[in-house]
């Protein structure tokens, strides 16, 4: 019974992560597809690019609250009633299902985002240190660049090298590594037009 209880929390935290908060404030406030506009992606950038920066500010928030809130309070609330499996571990497996739902969500057909808000709300859950320092690559790398998509993918590659001279326990350095290859691969069409010089820039204070 312990073990299904945990797998309902697995389901809850998919669940969770599938809601394609991009889609719907797509459809609420320009009675748009996201999908079917700027790049097609549903996450914050596009929604930013496409309907505002309000908007998709509202959308980076609450897509890195999901991943935070499964890797916290429902990942502690399914481990309090079926305490069977080391807390560390089921939390990053719930984190994991809550990114799976955000990349893969069943309410689109199994396509969603890149991953990239939601596993930053997991890894604040998880080792906040480890965050704040990947979010200060991402920083830099963007004032620098002016590439969502090149800050992301440096940021994430950092995160693993941070763990690692940490010495975080190994579970957690292989999540890293994993949370890793799986945004460099959701981000293999950047890399393309980053590669090509046709990656689009992004200002937070130009006007639209």
């Amino acid at each position: 019974m312990g073990y299904v209880i945990l797998f309902l929390g697995f389901a809850a935290a998919y669940l969770i992560g599938s809601i394609p908060t991009a889609y719907i404030f797509g459809r609420a406030l320009k009675g748009i597809d996201i999908r079917e506009h700027g790049s097609g992606n549903t996450g914050a950038t596009n929604v930013f690019r496409v309907i505002g920066k309000v908007p998709g500010i509202i959308v980076l928030i609450i897509d890195i609250i999901k991943g935070f809130i499964c890797a916290t309070y429902l990942a502690s609330g399914f481990m309090y009633l079926a305490p069977v499996v080391r807390p560390e571990m089921y939390r990053i497996l719930v984190g994991l299902c809550a990114i799976a739902g955000h990349n893969w969500t069943v309410f689109l057909k199994f396509k969603g985002g890149k991953g990239v808000a939601t596993s930053a709300g997991v890894v604040i859950g998880l080792i906040p240190k480890i965050f704040w320092l990947g979010f200060m690559v991402w920083l830099i790398t963007f004032f620098i660049t002016g590439f969502v998509s090149l800050s992301s993918i440096i940021a994430i590659v950092s995160v693993p090298i941070f763990t690692l001279a940490f010495g975080e326990p190994a579970e957690i350095v292989v999540f890293m590594c994993l949370l890793c290859l799986i945004i460099v691969y959701k981000h293999r069409a950047n890399i393309r037009r980053l590669a090509r010089g046709e990656e689009k820039r992004i200002s937070f204070f130009k006007k639209r």
